[in-house]
């Protein structure tokens, strides 16, 4: 007896080659990313690691979408999803950046301007003793003085980022009203009156 081995069905087509696998990685790399840098861009401070996180997903979703709508992808959505994110972090963070600009230009500003403190005495007090003090970028030592007729005055400049002054006077045994006033700029601070023996009037904290 002769044995045929079994034949193969014959179809008439050749058997196509099996489709590639989808490439989806850069979509779900670029959501991810996106999310994340968004999340993060809202930390001050912190937020400066969103940077890398914003602008590469930014790429991969555009890669992504390229890949989606070559068929070479089926995550079109995430794509898009990533790159929505992501613009929205890199906006929170080109936020950030002008928002911290103007605050560093402002702290600069404020530490090169210079202003006028006036130091002022007035009153019916015959014997007061004063203290004051200026402070910027060269803090004074406190100073003081005997007065012996009002109104007096001292005027002085500074300038820092930190700037300012203190001034307290009293009255002697004769007693007597007695006031203290600073101005700075011509604005009015600090402005205090006492009446009496020892009376003591303070002028600080402007």
């Amino acid at each position: 007896m002769t044995y045929y081995p079994p034949q193969q069905p014959m179809t008439g087509y050749p058997m196509a080659p099996p489709p590639p696998p989808a490439q989806n990685g850069m979509g779900i790399a670029s959501f991810v990313l996106g999310l994340l840098g968004l999340l993060t861009s809202f930390i001050p401070v912190v937020g400066i690691v969103a940077w890398p996180m914003v602008i590469i997903g930014l790429v991969l979703g555009f890669v992504a979408l390229g890949k989606a709508g070559r068929g070479m992808a089926t995550n079109r959505g995430m794509a898009v999803a990533g790159i929505v994110l992501s613009a929205l972090g890199l906006v929170v963070c080109v936020i950030w950046v002008v928002l911290f600009g103007k605050a560093a230009n402002d702290v600069k500003e404020e530490a090169e301007r210079e202003v006028t403190i006036v130091y002022e005495l007035s009153g019916e007090a015959k014997d007061v003793t004063v203290t004051y003090t200026t402070f910027g970028d060269t803090t004074t030592t406190p100073q003081q003085e005997a007065v012996t007729s009002l109104p007096w005055q001292k005027d002085f400049k500074t300038k820092g980022l930190l700037k300012g002054g203190s001034m307290s006077a009293s009255t002697g045994v004769d007693g007597g009203s007695l006031t203290c006033k600073v101005t700075v700029d011509g604005v009015v601070k600090k402005t205090e009156t006492a009446t009496g023996q020892f009376a003591i009037v303070t002028c600080t904290g402007f």
